[in-house]
């Protein structure tokens, strides 16, 4: 199981939003590439990067903090956050990234996702983010009236590596991940499932273990490993 150090970058900081909150940010450092290279040093494998002012603008904007954090770190990365057509996904990957998740377009342009996969093979994640069951887009400021689980059964078969599955309402909140919401999804999908939102503890990562027949290959973790609610050396080492 992987676990991925998250970098949410706005306004070139690094933040962690609450409940998907762009008005409830914190700055956990204002030097996202030293961040990065903290989470590297610690012994992650893999970071899990947001432009969190790309994902509302519908563009990349914090290119330059993006450009710094591939140039001081070895380690794979997935970038997500206002990546909306070819030429921006073709562009993020230019820049060093290993992954590019896709999340509004997943629901506006399946489309596009479809042939993203095919013209860029092994280079697309999958980002569903949703508010009691329904996914959002946007940045999380806007909701649609499609389950996860209806949009993970349109792109399961697409070609992407991976889902992404986000429970806004627990993302920064440290109260613990979507455990029903994950097993539900991984158990009706083929698809690899990553789980976001809420990580936070001893308790989460047992459960997600007993995911892993389901499909869920790891989890994105954030707030707590800022606040040093979990133990690095333990997360690092899950089987």
């Amino acid at each position: 199981m992987i676990f991925f150090p998250a970098i949410d970058i706005k306004d070139g900081n690094c933040v962690r939003l609450y409940q998907g909150d762009m008005n409830k940010s914190t700055i956990f450092n204002n030097n996202p590439a030293s961040q990065a290279l903290e989470f590297e040093k610690l012994g992650f494998k893999f970071l899990h990067l947001v432009d969190l002012d790309g994902a509302i603008a519908g563009k990349i904007i914090n290119k330059s903090s993006i450009a710094e954090i591939l140039k001081t770190i070895k380690i794979p990365v997935q970038l997500g956050g206002g990546i909306r057509t070819l030429d921006d996904i073709e562009e993020a990957l230019s820049l060093g990234v290993n992954r590019v998740i896709l999340g509004t377009i997943a629901l506006t342009n399946p489309n596009l996702v479809i042939e993203a996969c095919k013209k860029f093979q092994g280079k697309i994640v999958i980002g569903i983010d949703a508010k009691n069951g329904f996914v959002a887009t946007q940045g999380w400021v806007e909701d649609s009236k499609i389950s996860a689980i209806e949009l993970g059964k349109r792109l399961e078969y697409c070609g992407a590596g991976a889902i992404i599955y986000t429970d806004i309402s627990r993302d920064g909140t440290l109260t613990g991940f979507d455990f029903e919401g994950t097993k539900k999804l991984a158990q009706n999908l083929l698809i690899p499932i990553i789980a976001s939102g809420g990580v936070s503890s001893d308790e989460d990562f047992s459960k997600l273990r007993h995911l892993k027949n389901d499909g869920v290959v790891g989890a994105i973790v954030g707030r707590a490993l800022y606040e040093k609610k979990i133990s690095v050396e333990k997360l690092i080492y899950i089987k």
